[in-house]
């Protein structure tokens, strides 16, 4: 009788074995635009945020003495607000810690209500607007500058550098597009020197801008303004080429992306567009880590990172360095880490000042030539 006795106790204390030896699953989401015009900006932010996961479980990662495996859960949010509020409350639902995203300032804003609510940390790498971190919530964060910060830097170059005298804006009327253009004009008035000769509004999804172009052309502004995305100023630039418009065009990150070439053809010029990225790094060392990640991305997905992905990257990072330092994945006890937070990623040094903003922000002006995007500089 003995030995079958003991035999079910040794299955027990092995099935038990294995059970303590299994990974704990941590979630983490992503949610950005996957459909529509800006698919592309979304899927680079899904791309950044699935290569830092992969690494993070090859280091077989244990957190607080449990081994754990980090899973990434991708959302749709469509660049909409009612997609965007959807995504967030699935992500919720489905448990996620911890949530990169989103893209828009328009979907990262309401989105951003519902993440507070549970108590699960954001970080958005992308989201400009100054609105998301002057709610008051704990919960946000982003690792990119502040259309405060662009639109003042973008109209000191467009006034100092590019010596433009007469200056015409366009947005596109997203909560992205409208406010970096509004930054940009308080940036115009506050810099000096150049005058304001017109205002002009479109939307994410046009294609058609001869009338506003044609009222424009009427001015002769040496710089134009646009508050958008890459989808939208292509179109616009072999639009600016047909009606003889010599101006500059000067923007944000949305236009700031690999694709533009593609999307403005023959129309882009060089030097014909200035645009800035939130974000940057100067040392050489640095430059090199940023060329090692973007290689290793093209050799990953066959094609080049668009712009988020390098933050989406290290916002995933600075989440599991927040869950290491705290010993734990429970949201309400590592995000007091994540607040305190000194990381040095792909994308530069990481902390936060007591709203959530990226402290000592940096920028990184762009042009394109020959087709490709050239670097001008960092500014801090």
């Amino acid at each position: 009788m003995r030995p079958a006795v003991i035999l079910p106790v040794l299955l027990l204390l092995s099935a038990s074995s294995a059970r303590a030896q299994a990974p704990l699953d941590v979630r983490i989401g992503s949610a950005s635009p996957l459909s529509g015009t800006g698919a592309h900006q979304g899927k680079d932010i899904e791309n950044g945020a699935r290569m830092a996961i992969d690494d993070l479980n090859a280091k077989a990662p244990v957190i607080g003495g449990r081994k754990v495996r980090f899973v990434l859960q991708a959302e749709d949010d469509g660049a909409d607000p009612k997609m965007g509020t959807a995504a967030a409350q699935k992500l919720v639902d489905n448990g996620v810690v911890a949530v990169v995203g989103h893209l828009n300032s328009g979907t990262t804003v309401p989105a951003s209500k519902i993440y507070n609510s549970a108590g699960i940390p954001q970080i958005s790498p992308a989201a400009t607007t100054p609105l998301y971190t002057r709610q008051g919530y704990k919960t946000a964060f982003r690792v990119v500058a502040s259309d405060s910060l662009v639109g003042h830097t973008l109209a000191a170059y467009s006034i100092k550098t590019l010596k433009a005298k007469k200056i015409a804006v366009i947005d596109d009327r997203t909560a992205f597009g409208q406010g970096l253009a509004d930054e940009f004009t308080k940036g115009v008035k506050a810099v000096g020197g150049a005058q304001l000769v017109s205002r002009q509004f479109t939307n994410d999804k046009a294609t058609d801008f001869n009338a506003i172009l044609t009222q424009i052309r009427a001015h002769k502004p040496d710089v134009i303004f646009y508050g958008g995305m890459d989808a939208v100023a292509g179109p616009m630039l072999k639009q600016m080429k047909a009606l003889g418009i010599g101006a500059t065009l000067v923007s944000g990150d949305g236009v700031c992306s690999e694709k533009l070439p593609q999307l403005a053809g023959d129309a882009l010029g060089n030097g014909k567009v200035i645009c800035v990225v939130a974000g940057g790094v100067g040392s050489a060392e640095e430059e090199q880590a940023a060329a090692a990640f973007a290689e290793r991305y093209r050799q990953r997905y066959k094609i080049p990172l668009q712009t988020y992905a390098p933050y989406a990257y290290d916002a995933t990072m600075v989440f599991a360095q927040a869950m290491q330092q705290a010993g734990s994945t429970d949201p309400a006890k590592f995000l007091p880490a994540l607040a305190k937070i000194r990381y040095h990623g792909v994308t530069g040094d990481i902390a936060f000042d007591p709203n959530g903003d990226l402290h000592n922000a940096a920028l990184t002006l762009y042009t394109y030539r020959d087709g490709k995007q050239v670097k001008l500089q960092v500014v801090r």
